[in-house]
């Protein structure tokens, strides 16, 4: 039975953003690309996936506008994490990383993994 406090477990999108603006305030292509660094290369965030989340974070107070300014005739928007957002993201951090240490401690006790009968022809 859990006895501790139920942390809602953020998707996957939404740690890479988490994570982007970890290091200091970004405007949204900065946020896609480091979002694919951080993942690999494995996530791409589109546009409209980045500001819907951005919104969503900004209305729980995960991120905030840091400043915004024009470049190229164009308003360019620069978002941080505040202080409830670089918690969120401990937590999360911390969860992904005690699943992950659960995960490789199993397989490790496992042993090798069993190899397939030989197939003849």
């Amino acid at each position: 039975m859990y006895v501790g406090r139920m942390i809602e477990r953020v998707q996957e999108p939404t740690f890479l953003i988490l994570t982007a603006l970890a290091t200091g305030p970004q405007h949204g292509y900065g946020i896609i690309k480091d979002a694919e660094s951080i993942s690999g290369g494995a996530v791409t965030l589109r546009v409209g996936t980045l500001y819907g989340a951005l919104d969503r974070l900004a209305g729980q107070g995960l991120v905030e506008l840091d400043h915004e300014e024009v470049v190229d005739s164009r308003l360019r928007r620069y978002y941080r994490l505040t202080d409830a957002g670089r918690e969120r993201l401990a937590q999360e951090a911390d969860r992904i990383r005690r699943q992950a240490e659960a995960a490789l401690a199993r397989l490790r006790s496992a042993g090798p993994a069993p190899q397939a009968p030989a197939v003849t022809a």
